[in-house]
């Protein structure tokens, strides 16, 4: 099948001829088709399928069949979690709608809201945001969502993992309930499958490969290697000649940065790239890393998700996520498009050979160990089938330790919770009136108040009294 197959508009097929797309990707020809013909859809696909143009050519497509007439006004949503990401889908929306009159407005913190609240003003057709300053703007009587036909939820398990997820809830409070919604993820868990139920009105299902499973074009494999020496080893593998181009993930910021300096005392030209950067500071390195000036970009997830750089040969994991699904995101950042990549995973002495575990039981295939280094730790393999009596950690069973960019491990969290318990319970001990001491309730403290509710949001001005 090619995209004039499809039924796409002849201005939107015209827009996809310098761009080279003949033959859709297979989550583009699953579909296109329902989007076309007004269904909710759920996508589950690897990032670097196609997933952009899944849902922006049908979109295109009923907006150069219903143009309206005098100021524009948004009738289509794109949320995204992060910054680069929100930027990537509108320059690929304005490729698109290329040969109609259709304005798009890109939205997201980090920079200074006027520009933003101007091209509002002028009107736009297509809104590209993320979820917090898109709210702002709602907030303050700058933006209006009465009037949106498309939602799209892009990345939906990483907004979840952002702590978006009541944020998700007030913007779908403001738009209308007649509209259709486009859901799209790179996994599927269950606390996903739940908000897809919130959004969606009988869904399509599409999906191009199996759930939490990692890229075919990607070669996995796994190092032992004591925390301390990671660095050393980092370095002897960015000085391997096949290491064309390399996105280095940390848990941390203060990791990457950390990284980043050692990198430049051995030689190697590196840039971070995380959420203390200022929005210039990550563009700046994103172009350097685009055009070649630097082969190496070391990121925490939070970050990366979103970076779409063609050829990027190796992916390594300085650190082992906790969560699972988040390695899957990370390796997914090679071997796109049909292309091969490599993924090295470091694991150290501790934790992280419980989280390899989980990942291998996750993606359901052996790693091969690498053990030609001068680091190598002579540890136990670990393998599928001593993943088989493994339990895997619930990716929201508590707040994961990379997606808080500088937070303590999850057992450290889960001593703090029951401290946190302990010292409640004193405070409820200590607060609560003998029996026989006068009948009144006294309120308690600390573990025993009540917070304040907050006010109820009510959603924005309408857009004419900001105007």
């Amino acid at each position: 099948m090619k995209f004039s197959d499809m039924g796409l508009h002849p201005r939107v097929l015209e827009a996809l001829v310098p761009l080279g797309y003949e033959k859709p990707t297979p989550i583009q020809e699953q579909a296109i088709p329902h989007v076309l013909q007004g269904r909710d859809v759920m996508g589950i696909a690897q990032t670097g399928t196609g997933k952009t143009a899944a849902f922006s050519l049908p979109i295109v497509h009923h907006l150069a069949d219903n143009m309206m007439h005098g100021k524009a006004v948004p009738r289509v949503l794109v949320l995204t979690p992060t910054r680069e990401l929100a930027a990537q889908i509108d320059d690929n929306v304005k490729a698109y709608s290329k040969h109609i009159k259709a304005r798009t407005a890109l939205i997201f913190g980090g920079v200074s809201q006027h520009k933003q609240v101007a091209q509002l003003r002028k009107g736009v057709d297509i809104l590209v945001a993320t979820p917090g300053r898109l709210l702002d703007l709602c907030n303050q009587g700058l933006l209006s969502l009465e009037w949106i036909e498309f939602l799209v939820l892009d990345e939906a398990d990483t907004m979840l993992d952002m702590g978006f997820i009541h944020d998700i809830r007030r913007v779908i409070a403001m738009l209308p309930k007649q509209r259709q919604s486009l859901f799209f993820s790179a996994t599927m868990p269950e606390s996903i499958v739940k908000l897809s139920k919130t959004i969606l009105t009988d869904p399509i299902r599409v999906e191009v490969a199996r759930v939490s499973s990692a890229a075919e074009t990607v070669d996995q494999r796994m190092l032992f290697v004591s925390q301390g020496a990671k660095r050393d080893l980092l370095v002897e593998m960015l000085n391997r000649p096949e290491v064309e181009t390399s996105l280095v993930f940390t848990r941390t910021k203060y990791g990457a940065d950390k990284v980043v300096r050692y990198l430049k005392k051995n030689g190697i030209r590196g840039e971070a790239i995380h959420g203390n950067k200022s929005q210039p500071q990550r563009d700046r390195a994103m172009n350097a890393f685009r055009s070649g000036k630097i082969k190496v970009l070391v990121a925490t997830d939070i970050a990366a998700r979103g970076i779409d750089v063609k050829g990027v040969s190796h992916v390594i994991n300085f650190e082992i996520p906790n969560i699972s699904e988040t390695y899957v995101h990370r390796i997914g950042r090679t071997g796109r498009a049909g292309h091969n990549g490599v993924a090295y995973s470091m694991v150290n002495e501790g934790d992280e050979r419980k989280h390899m575990l989980n990942i291998v039981k996750l993606i359901q295939r052996d790693i091969p160990l690498e053990e030609g280094h001068q680091w190598h730790l002579d540890l136990p393999a670990i393998t599928l089938a001593d993943a088989g009596g493994q339990r895997q950690a619930k990716p929201g069973g508590g707040q994961p330790q990379q997606n808080r960019e500088g937070s303590s491990s999850g057992s450290g969290n889960r001593n703090r919770n029951r401290n946190r318990n302990r010292n409640r319970n004193r405070n409820n001990n200590r607060n609560r009136p003998p029996q026989g001491a006068g009948g009144q309730d006294r309120p308690t403290h600390g573990g025993g108040s009540r917070r304040k509710k907050k006010p109820k949001f009510r959603g924005p001005k309408p857009q004419g009294d900001a105007s």
